[in-house]
């Protein structure tokens, strides 16, 4: 299977579950992760990248990421199963 296959290039979004999927929302998860887990970044970045990450959650759960997918750090996998 092929991105396309999923999501069109002409299309930015996909219904999943009843939930809005954004074309991006995986990029979007992973640039979230790198900055609330940088431990040289502010706490104003970490928690506006917590945010983000609570925001995209149940899209991705829609998606089904986490069935297949699990953290490699714990606090992060709480934060992923809290949202489920």
């Amino acid at each position: 299977m092929q991105p396309q296959d999923i999501l069109p290039d002409h299309q930015n979004d996909v219904q999943v579950n009843g939930l809005t999927v954004r074309k991006g929302s995986v990029g979007a998860f992973l640039a979230s992760v790198r900055d609330w887990q940088d431990p040289a970044g502010d706490s104003a970045t970490r928690a506006a990248a917590e945010a983000d990450l609570r925001s995209l959650l149940p899209g991705l759960h829609a998606l089904g990421l986490f069935q297949v997918l699990a953290a490699r750090d714990p606090t992060l996998q709480r934060l992923i199963d809290g949202a489920a």
